[in-house]
């Protein structure tokens, strides 16, 4: 069988290195990929926004099943082209991943069909939002970018005047273009965060599975939002209990309400969730695997994720099984000096080899020179899955590796996994 991996993060280099392991995958075909992909498969140069350009690959390499990595060829209709033209896909319709494409409809979504989120408003109006927004106190909203912003669009405003500027940033300048021309002024939630995952068909929703991630650069969860810099998984406080409010209260009924919506959803669901007092509430849903938590998730995953992205695509969830192992798994993320601003790239990179003989070295903004040398492209450079029986057996593995990893100007979080560590002491 033929497969089209679609995406060239460190993401789709963990799918790629898991539908590998499939022996009913002959081809792999990466577009546009990065240095880990082309080692897997054959990487072929035409970007993930090119959606005329992805199908006509497809069609010309009579590709057998295509997997989408990143949210905005789904929020753009991907997945409702290649289905019209008789291809299958794993990823959700345009109207289903509106779910990751508009957090208003989103919440207006969860609102309606009572799924716990935070309270929250609608905005296009920067007057109006500052308004509404001193009529709580100090802290209390979290501002969100109608649509996707690359995981920046939610800023925490600690007074009245950081909230305003970034009202009138998002509404007014355009911080974030079309989508932050409307934004969200949602309650401001307390509690661990945790990221879980099934894969939805329908109205079937698989077993699920539970991940922490790190989204701020520096350590303690200080410095400026990026793209995640680390995961593990699993989270200190999940249990059978909460993984059946999670699944009894969340997943399974906004599956049940997407189709009730005729926006019946099929891939895989992401709800980034908030267990507070009164339990587990959603902060957002997102259409995709997130990264980097795929990094740790396919490791876990025992089954074959062909067999299982295949009966998504046939319809035919509810006779598949997704089983995920019981082991513990931490990634931690290598990035450029000045991410997530500025950076340089074309740095040379070295200790790849030596750091795979400690876990899954998973590559992000990676490339190859007119050399041959492995070189920087990217923020995110790429990263180490360790993995063990126990949180801090596969945050060992883990570090082991990336201190053998080196390129100029490397940064790195020393403190991804500790908390679960800590917890548990």
């Amino acid at each position: 069988m033929k497969v089209l991996v679609i995406g060239s993060g460190g993401r789709e280099h963990a799918i790629t290195w898991k539908f590998a392991q499939s022996p009913k995958v002959t081809e792999l075909i990466i577009a546009p990929g990065n240095a880990g992909t082309a080692e897997l498969g054959e990487n072929v140069g035409v970007k993930a926004e090119d959606i005329d350009g992805l199908l006509e690959l497809a069609l010309s390499r009579s590709v057998d099943l295509t997997f989408v990595g990143p949210e905005q060829p789904l929020i753009d209709g991907l997945a409702d082209r290649f289905e019209a033209a008789g291809l299958k896909v794993f990823g959700p319709t345009a109207a289903a991943a509106r779910l990751e494409g508009s957090k208003i409809w989103s919440h207006e979504l969860m609102s309606k069909y009572d799924i716990p989120t935070a309270e929250s408003k609608s905005f296009t109006s920067s007057a109006e939002a500052i308004k509404f927004g001193e009529t709580k106190p100090e802290g209390f909203f979290v501002i969100k970018a109608d649509g996707p912003a690359a995981g920046k669009g939610v800023i925490l405003p600690q007074t009245y005047s950081d909230s305003n500027i970034t009202i009138i940033d998002m509404l007014d300048h355009g911080a974030f273009g079309d989508s932050s021309s409307r934004i969200l002024l949602a309650e401001r939630m307390t509690g661990p965060e945790v990221s879980v995952f099934a894969f939805v068909q329908g109205e079937v929703v698989s077993a699920e599975v539970a991940a922490c991630d790190y989204k701020r650069i520096g350590e303690g969860d200080t410095g400026p939002n990026t793209g995640g810099v680390g995961s593990y998984t699993p989270p200190e406080f999940w249990n059978e209990e909460l993984a059946a409010r999670v699944r009894g209260e969340i997943l399974e009924p906004i599956a049940k309400a997407l189709v009730a919506e005729n926006s019946s959803y099929s891939g895989i669901l992401y709800a980034g969730l908030m267990v507070t007092e009164s339990g587990p509430r959603v902060i957002e849903f997102n259409c995709r695997f997130g990264d980097p938590e795929t990094q740790i998730l396919m490791p876990k995953l025992e089954t074959d994720l062909f067999d299982i992205c295949l009966a998504v695509a046939e319809g035919r969830l509810a006779g598949q099984e997704v089983k995920w192992s019981d082991s513990a798994h931490a990634f931690v993320v290598m990035v450029s000096d000045g991410y997530p601003g500025s950076y340089e790239t074309g740095l040379p990179i070295t200790g790849v080899k030596e750091a795979a003989e400690h876990g899954l070295v998973v590559h992000a903004g990676t490339a190859r020179d007119e050399s041959g040398s492995l070189v920087t492209s990217g923020g995110r450079v790429l990263g180490v899955a360790g993995s063990g029986g126990s949180v801090k057996d596969a945050r060992d593995s883990a570090y082991a590796g990336i201190g053998l990893i080196t390129f100029e100007g490397a940064q790195y979080r020393r403190d991804i996994a500790q908390r679960a560590i800590q917890a548990r002491t």
